[in-house]
């Protein structure tokens, strides 16, 4: 993204490219709705009343390109944050890039990725955690995505990260203050009300951190790896998990070389299914030795392993022997006990008595596919997607540990006595931390970084 320019006009469609119905074309700047104007044959937009609607034509010179509705929005009652209009012309491509031509040619330029919510960050519409949180409700794929990105684009992180930077800039001006009677050795700032005050800080943040493991999962899918030996029954697992033929299912060991991905959404939580190669340690087969080296490398990026075995040919030790370096990982493990159509169930279990976290299933006849589902939505924490704030964004969650660091600092000083002039500046560290959050901090680098990451037209 360019060097940032507020006094140009600028335009976009809205609306994803393509044939449709409709399409609106965004037009944001202060002389917008002058440029419109011209282009425009119904009311006079120069006199109107802000939030209008009106329809009209749109004209090349003395040619007719479009009938369409035109929105105003004027001053700062806009998106944006200044003049802007909407033109909802039909969706014909040929009629949104020669409308878009024309605004070109009046006077406008064409808008580059998330520069319209670049400008309302700008013109202190949304913070800039706000701003990000407009990405994430256009990428939501699922009910919790959803809302958790709405609670953030309405605020409800920024009231946090506000509310702890006020408290820290109140006692970080009481500890300055004393520096400028440094000769009179008075205290402004009580230490011991600091030091709650931080502790309390430090709570707090570290609730929001906590929270980051399950709102990154909400945001992209958690990663969930369906392992095994060959010929255990996963990639029939997946396929009736996501209710489709997507993977090949043959009583041939081996068949899966690679990995396979595929979504599917439980109760408004998306879990990411990988299918992978099934684990043996010895294979002649030097494409199906690189499909088992990636199931391991998948395994360790994952946040639940579905680990399935044949209960018919599978016996107890097996099955701990085949787990055991799974169980010690940052992990849920979920044994699957697939193939239970093939031997009366009670002696199956019989067989496992030993295990009580086993989910017997057959993924063959569809049977128990419910109860593992009904597993795997408890695996997100219920309080914490309950909680009115959760951490999604890597940016939060890498500023909130620093800030977190900055005031264990503060904590320390305190602890061996060092002076005002120190803790000040440790202070000032977290402040400069959760300012860089909601934007009071903000580079133009970092701000090309975030927003060339949007669509085009937002």
């Amino acid at each position: 993204m360019n060097k940032i320019q507020l006094d140009e006009t600028i335009c976009a469609l809205a609306t994803p490219a393509g044939i449709g119905a409709i399409g609106v074309i965004r037009v944001s700047g202060e002389q917008s709705i002058q440029i419109v104007n011209t282009l425009f044959r119904g009311k006079n937009l120069l006199e109107v009343p802000t939030h209008t609607l009106h329809f009209g034509k749109i004209m090349d010179g003395t040619e007719l390109v479009d009938e369409v509705l035109v929105s105003v929005f004027k001053d700062t009652k806009s998106y944006t944050g200044e003049n802007s209009i909407e033109i909802s012309c039909h969706g014909s491509p040929y009629i949104q890039q020669r409308i878009l031509s024309i605004l070109v040619q009046a006077g406008a330029r064409l808008a580059q990725p998330g520069e319209f919510t670049m400008r309302a960050f700008l013109n202190k519409k949304l913070d800039l955690s706000q701003a990000e949180a407009v990405a994430d409700v256009i990428a939501s794929h699922s009910e919790m995505s959803h809302k958790t990105a709405m609670n953030q684009m309405r605020g409800g992180f920024s009231k946090e990260i506000s509310g702890l930077k006020e408290r820290l800039v109140n006692f970080a001006s009481l500890i300055e203050l004393e520096l400028d009677f440094s000769e009179e050795d008075v205290e402004f700032a009580s230490r011991p009300e600091l030091k709650d005050l931080v502790q309390n800080m430090l709570r707090l943040i570290h609730g929001l951190t906590e929270t980051f493991k399950v709102g990154n999962a909400i945001k992209n899918g958690i990663p969930t790896v369906i392992a095994g030996k060959p010929n255990a029954g996963k990639s029939t697992l997946l396929n009736a998990l996501v209710k489709e033929e997507r993977a090949i299912v043959s009583a041939i060991a081996g068949t899966t070389r690679d990995t396979i991905e595929e979504a599917f959404v439980i109760d408004g939580i998306q879990f990411r299914l990988i299918d992978t190669a099934g684990i043996r340690e010895h294979t002649s087969d030097s494409i199906e030795s690189i499909g088992i080296e990636k199931t391991h490398e998948k395994i360790k990026q994952a946040s639940i392993v579905l680990y399935v075995f044949d209960v018919n040919e599978t016996s107890l030790a097996e099955l701990a022997n085949e787990t055991a370096a799974m169980a010690s990982m940052d992990l849920i493990l979920i044994p699957i006990g697939n193939k239970i159509d093939l031997t009366q169930e009670a002696v199956i279990k019989q067989k496992f008595s030993a295990r009580t976290d086993i989910i017997y299933l057959s993924s063959k006849e569809q049977s128990g596919i419910d109860k593992l589902a009904t597993r795997l939505r408890k695996v997100i924490d219920s309080d914490q997607i309950k909680n009115d704030v959760i951490i999604s964004n890597i940016r939060h969650y890498q500023s909130l540990m620093l800030a977190g660091e900055s005031l264990q600092q503060v904590i320390e000083s305190m602890e061996i006595g060092r002076s005002g002039e120190l803790l000040a500046f440790d202070i000032r560290k977290a402040i400069f931390h959760l300012g860089e959050i909601v934007g009071d901090i903000s580079t133009d680098d970092l701000l090309e970084n975030i927003f060339s990451k949007f669509c085009i037209g937002k």
